[in-house]
């Protein structure tokens, strides 16, 4: 693992930890590179906003101005609505249901997966719903190649790597010999909590034609290297960068899950951008801040995005687990005052806030905010939000569900089995419910 922190424009903490190979025990360096992944966008995203600053093209830009050859129902998707997966393509890659970075569409080479993928259905109309999916960004490598008159590695290579002063950064795959870079690793059959399972070889494959959505390789200092460049106004002018962080609109005008090639959310009135890849790859911006942090992993399933909060929480220390870190702002509020009163009447917490304005608690605010309290343990305290969120949602099956999850992690049989058969009768398709049902039956015998 490395991980590097950006504060005020500077990198301030850079280290290296663990083993790059288990095979020959080297150790990780500074300079170690590692696989980004989907990370990747991010970069691509950069790379459109230079081309837009250039005065080449524009984010409100249909694609068929650019690529004229594409089915005449593509031309009018615009490149802001490719970077933030609001396209409603087809997927030229077959996602897998385990692990692993998927297969073309057709018979496994580039020029059947593009011939296939132009003849498959859109998967929604443009504009009207997110879907994450590769073809988005393939179009987008084909876009800069036609647009600046050269590949997109040679371009990213030139307009990113070579200003921010990136020395590990290349473009590969698991099939490429790349000096020094880490082996990658997963669990074998998947990580599950509180199992130690046998750690095998992780493989990554993207066709050269992906490798704008996640084929690039680096360190984490030379991220960091690009976020500082990224900062002041070495790759980007701040009103370009402003706009690389906006959010995609829907059609009707609300905001999306993400801005131009970056994940984008609120973490409890703190903004972050991202980028995310492969389980194992993380870096976090808080523009507001003046704050990146960047976690780079060899281990599949590590997840340092579940984590980098944590870490930046050194210095924001609201954003601390302890301190309902990630919480949204309202969800903050609902945890003060169940603090207050030990948790014992989270209904009656709620009907004082929400007299208030501006508060709203969803229920899957509710859900999730259980969710980390039973990961940390607490389990009474989780069954307590999730008892709220049945409470509000009395019909909802998901509500019961995580109820269920409580009551089995305080070990109360009678209560888990009733709240999933509870769950169960509202959604008699609950696969979670018929499982569980079926080991504590199995348990009882």
């Amino acid at each position: 693992m490395q991980v590097v922190v950006v504060r005020g424009g500077r990198i301030i903490y850079d280290k290296a930890f663990g083993i790059a190979d288990l095979e020959t025990g080297a150790a990780v360096t500074p300079a170690t590179p590692f696989t980004l992944n989907s990370a990747t966008r991010s970069f691509t995203g950069v790379a459109v906003m230079q081309l837009v600053q250039d005065g080449k093209l524009s984010l409100a830009d249909p694609i068929g101005r650019y690529l004229p050859d594409l089915p005449g129902t593509w031309r009018s998707i615009t490149v802001a609505q490719l970077l933030a997966h609001l396209s409603g393509l087809p997927d030229v890659l077959i996602q897998p249901k385990g692990q692993g970075t998927g297969s073309l569409v057709g018979d496994g080479d580039e020029a059947s997966a593009w011939a296939s993928v132009r003849a498959m259905p859109f998967q929604s109309s443009t504009g009207t719903r997110f879907s994450y999916n590769q073809t988005n960004y393939v179009l987008l490598g084909k876009l800069i190649d036609r647009v600046s008159g050269m590949p997109f590695q040679r371009f990213i290579e030139q307009r990113q790597f070579a200003p921010a002063g990136m020395r590990s950064a290349s473009f590969a795959d698991g099939r490429d010999i790349m000096p020094r870079r880490v082996r990658t690793y997963r669990y074998r059959g998947g990580a599950v909590q509180g199992q130690t399972r046998a750690i095998e070889h992780a493989w990554d494959e993207f066709s050269p034609f992906m490798r704008t959505a996640g084929g690039l390789n680096a360190s984490a200092s030379d991220v960091a290297r690009w976020l500082v460049a990224l900062g002041n106004g070495t790759l980007l002018s701040p009103a370009s960068r402003q706009a690389l962080w906006s959010p995609g609109r829907f059609n009707d005008g609300r905001p999306g899950p993400w801005a131009m090639g970056w994940p984008v959310s609120d973490h409890g009135g703190h903004q972050v951008v991202a980028g995310i890849g492969g389980r194992r790859s993380a870096f976090f911006v808080y523009p507001r801040d003046n704050l990146a942090v960047v976690v780079l992993t060899n281990l599949a399933g590590a997840n340092p995005e579940d984590f980098i909060d944590e870490i930046a929480g050194q210095f924001l220390p609201d954003l601390l687990a302890a301190n309902g870190g990630g919480l949204p702002l309202p969800v903050k509020r609902l945890r003060t005052a169940l603090i207050a009163d030990g948790f014992d009447d989270p209904k009656q917490a709620y009907d004082r806030l929400a007299r208030e304005p501006g508060f709203e608690v969803s229920e899957d605010d509710l859900n999730n905010w259980g969710g980390m309290l039973l990961d940390a343990g607490q389990a009474r305290q989780a069954v307590a939000v999730f008892g709220l969120a049945v409470a509000l949602h009395p019909d909802s099956a998901n509500a019961l569900d995580s109820l269920a999850m409580g009551y089995e992690a305080m070990n109360d049989r009678p209560r888990t089995i009733a709240n999933y058969q509870a769950s169960l009768n509202r959604d008699p398709g609950n696969d979670h419910a018929i499982g569980r049902l079926a080991v504590l039956k199995d348990q009882a015998k």
